[in-house]
């Protein structure tokens, strides 16, 4: 485990590529800043236990406890409230949206008391969280030039970049850290993952056989062996590692939900259910528990049962805005517009997305803007095919405005998905290519992308497409409406 769409789309791929260079290379202005006296990134406090707790929850975080890490930050700051990164961290980790916002808000007051590459960590995390994608990234990369020999600060770093599919950046990144550390357990981890998304199994296997020999004890490494093997299609190994993690360390919840969404690709929904039950039984808080949930709900659609999933969908989506999880009532309402077979069902649910988004003001304005972007996207695909062009295409010049003023990946994504898919409506083969090739992760695209190749005579891609699709093993709605369907049928020849 790691810490769980003119001619202005060349324009804005070319920013895109731009942003995220500037992680693995110096920036043109940041020669100013005088590098570290210490090859480490300092820890600002006068308390000794107040630094021994940061740094266990830095520790916790690279061996994916990530609700433990959160527990040892807010230690931390009660032996110390002016411990600005501590309160960062909680900020960026935390599920839970007004303790996110209070600790974003406590970091930027007490970041002046700290020393100047913690104020950039600072900088980084609360801009990328306020939507300021570029001030964030550069800030990080400013980082990264005071204290280009921490190896810790490169794993946050990539980690962060791969989380934001940024791959080929996190890869250079991750490639720093290991050529400072080469058994460095939580830049191997992201290494092997990277390696996976590429395909490259044998690659990302021999870097998950060094983190296992050297964290034996530790239950992540088997994690992240076991969704891997999923990813590769080899269920029953994957299943083996999950349990291997939970023997060793039988409070990992998220080897549980492996256990779950790996019985759900393998197509046994009601053994998913029971694994899904435990999860949510032992979830380490609010927010974890309703995905969970979702992850449950999924099963029904899995099993063409809509009338389940819609019942456990909406009760999710109730529970969520009794407990203010704005952002998992939002996504338990976005899931249930992609499945819904009445255009007119869906957008009405889209609608109610969007609104949940709105109702308090503490939600980040990153996990704002992402979900409405992904909103966004289905409204312009299901307006589309319900024949309502005007409102298809005031969501996509929404969606535009949006991609342009903001760098981060999953909005760029959204932006090209949908244009893609409008193009390819229009029968403009050619044009739509240019959109779908940027959004390659989601099933619904991709299945496009076969159709555009195939209707363009690009014969090499068209399969090479087809059979990533055809391989695609990763638990989501888009795989479970899309990838089983596409398995049924011939291959195209």
């Amino acid at each position: 485990m790691r810490p769980i769409i003119s001619m202005k789309s060349g324009l804005v791929k070319t920013c895109v590529l731009l942003v995220l260079s500037l992680a693995v290379a110096a920036p043109g202005y940041a020669h100013h800043l005088k590098k570290g006296e210490t090859v480490n990134l300092p820890v600002t406090t006068s308390s000794a236990k107040a630094r021994e707790l940061y740094e266990k929850g830095m520790e916790d975080y690279e061996n994916l406890y990530l609700e433990r890490c959160n527990d040892d930050w807010r230690s931390a700051v009660k032996e110390d409230p002016n411990l600005a990164i501590a309160w960062a961290w909680i900020a960026l980790n935390s599920s839970n949206p007004d303790e996110v916002s209070a600790a974003r808000a406590k970091a930027k007051e007490v970041a002046p008391r700290a020393s100047a590459g913690e104020q950039l960590m600072v900088t980084w995390i609360s801009k990328v969280q306020e939507g300021d994608f570029i001030g964030g990234i550069t800030a990080m990369n400013d980082m990264l030039e005071m204290y280009p020999r921490d190896k810790h600060l490169l794993y946050l770093a990539g980690n962060w970049l791969l989380l934001e599919n940024g791959d080929d950046q996190a890869l250079v990144v991750m490639e720093k850290a290991l050529a400072i550390d080469r058994n460095f357990p939580a830049a191997l981890n992201d290494l092997a993952y990277l390696y996976a998304r590429r395909g490259q199994f044998e690659k990302a296997f021999a870097d998950m056989d060094r983190y296992v020999a050297v964290l034996p004890k530790e239950p992540n490494p088997q994690d992240s062996y076991g969704e891997l093997l999923r990813m590769a299609g080899n269920f029953e190994g994957s299943l083996t590692h999950y349990r291997a993690a939970l023997k060793i360390y039988p409070d990992f919840v998220t080897s549980q939900v492996g256990l779950g969404d790996t019985y759900a690709l393998m197509g046994n929904q009601e053994q998913a259910r029971v694994e899904y039950d435990k999860s949510i039984r032992y979830a380490h808080n609010e927010a974890d528990r309703l995905t969970y949930g979702m992850q449950r709900a999924m099963t029904f659609v899995r099993d063409g049962n809509y009338a389940q999933a819609d019942k456990d969908f909406e009760e999710i989506a109730e529970t969520a805005h009794a407990k203010e999880q704005d952002l998992q009532e939002a996504q338990a309402l976005r899931s249930m517009a992609e499945y819904q077979a009445d255009d007119n069902v869906a957008l009405k649910d889209l609608k109610l997305a969007e609104e949940a988004l709105t109702h308090r003001s503490t939600i980040s304005a990153s996990d704002r803007d992402e979900e409405l972007s992904r909103i966004l996207r289905n409204r312009v695909v299901r307006a589309a095919h319900a024949g309502n062009q005007l409102v298809a295409d005031k969501s996509l010049q929404l969606l535009e405005a949006m991609a342009n003023g903001n760098r981060n990946r999953v909005i760029q994504s959204s932006y090209h998905g949908a244009a893609g898919t409008l193009l390819m409506d229009q029968k403009k083969y050619e044009e739509a290519i240019v959109h779908l090739e940027e959004d390659q992760d989601n099933p619904f695209t991709m299945e496009l992308l076969v159709q555009a190749y195939y209707q363009d005579l690009q014969t090499d891609k068209l399969h090479e497409a087809e059979a990533k699709l055809r391989g695609t093993n990763v638990p989501t709605m888009e795989q479970a409406l899309v990838v089983p369907a596409i398995r049924a049928k011939r291959p195209n020849m």
